[in-house]
This record gives C-alpha cells, structure tokens and sequence, in this order.
C-alpha cells in the first residue's frame, strides 16, 4: 500500500478511485483528517489530507505525530509527500515540480519526536539523508516513465510559519543554500525517519520567493489556480506511473 500525505484535491481527481474513509485515533491524538482510502491504477492507496479535511489547520499546528503515526498503522510501502513551496532558487518557477534530497530545519515548537518518554529507549536518528533514497528514485523514474519534467534534488527549507518570510528571511535562505521554502516538512520527515517508514517529497512551487517584493502578489495571482490545477495533474501522473505493474 502506498501513503500520501497533501492536499486534498488529490482525492477530487477521477484516477483516484475512492472505496471509504477511516476514522483514526493515535496515542498522540487524532490526525489531521480522516484516512481516505481508494485505488490508482488498480493499486491500494492511502490518503490524509495533511491540513484537514476543509484545509483549516495550519501548518504549524498541524499533529504531525498523530498523522504519521496514523498511516504507519497501515504498512504502507512507501509514504509520498505532496508540498507546496516558495521558489528561492531563479531557476524555480510557479508549477514547476522538485523533489528535495535535503532540508535545512527553521521550525521551533513543533511536537518532532516519538522519543521524549523516559520509559523508551534513547535514539538518536540518523537523519543525513532526511528524504528515502528508494522513494526518490521510485518518483524520478515514474516521472521519466510518465513523461513529467522534474527537478532531481534540492535544500527544502521548512520554516515555522504560518506567516510567509521576510524578504531579508528570504536572502538568509537563499545564502544558507536552500532552494525552495515551506512550511510542512518537518517535523514529518524525521518522525517518519523514527518510525522507519520510507518518505520522500514531491514539492510543487507555488509562488517565486526570489523574486521577494511580489512573492505574496504571485500566490494570490488569477493564474495561480490554473498553475496549481496543472501541477496537480502532473502529481496524479507520477503516482499513476509509480503504482503501474513495473513500479512499485
């Protein structure tokens, strides 16, 4: 069974055929929807809308422990992020798709680990390679199989949110090395790390931080609708091809 994690017009697109959804409860509370589960390409699916049901959670107050926990109650082979994100690189343009090897970490106050009991074993995970090496690979050559253009890696920066940056927070990032800016990678990166579950992201670029003064003006643009719609398809093209008998 393959998770994914986004946003939920996913679900609204006619390859994903629905069959029911699920209440879930976790020990570290309830997730941030209920899990939808369907089929692409006759291939067993599950999904949880990362920001609710009606997309009125934001991202800082997200229950990343409580989601993740959720779909690795299920087994799934592989868990597929779907992000939205700033272009800081001036090479990113609106409805362009990365797929990030690396993060830098700017949230605070986030819940972001399984291992704060005294009663569990200390762990400290190996988080070197924050994205799954099989998962990213998987995505890349479904997108080459599917004909979609990609960017192949890339530094996410997951910033506290829910406010966007300032344009001097901007240059930091830009100077820091990232490539694109988000909201929504950690802390589920690393607990999907902690519980051993093989997680990569699909970041889609919703707005151009580079180019800072009009940033907020792009996100709210007419055309950023027809971008997002577009890049959707594009998403649902790769999932379709990653599912398909020589996939996984």
């Amino acid at each position: 069974m393959l998770a994914i994690i986004g946003d939920k017009r996913i679900t609204r697109l006619p390859d994903f055929e629905i069959s029911h959804r699920q209440i879930i409860r976790t020990p570290y509370g309830e997730p941030s929807s209920p899990l939808t589960f369907g089929r692409i390409n006759d291939h067993e699916i599950v999904f949880l809308a990362r920001q609710g049901s009606f997309h009125n959670i934001l991202p800082h107050a997200v229950n990343y422990c409580a989601n993740v926990w959720a779909l690795n109650s299920f087994n799934p082979t592989q868990v597929i992020s779907i992000s939205l994100v700033g272009g800081i690189h001036p090479d990113l343009l609106p409805g362009m798709i990365v797929i990030p090897d690396q993060i830098i970490d700017y949230t605070h106050s986030r819940k972001s680990t399984y291992f704060e009991s005294t009663e569990k074993t200390i762990a400290c995970t190996d988080f070197s390679e924050p994205y799954c090496r099989i998962a990213r690979m998987d995505i890349l050559e479904a997108a080459k199989r599917g004909h979609e253009k990609i960017i192949n890696g890339g530094v996410y920066a997951a910033t506290q949110g829910p406010r966007l940056e300032t344009v001097a927070e901007i240059n930091r990032l830009e100077r820091d090395g990232a490539d694109i800016v988000g909201m929504t990678d950690m802390p589920e990166a690393v607990l999907a790390k902690e519980l051993q579950l093989c997680y990569a992201t699909i970041a889609v670029v919703n707005y151009c931080a580079v180019r800072r003064g009009v940033a907020i003006h792009a996100i709210k643009s007419a055309s950023a609708h027809v971008i997002l719609e577009e890049a959707a398809t594009k998403v649902i093209n790769i999932l379709k091809s990653i599912v398909e008998p020589n996939g996984n």
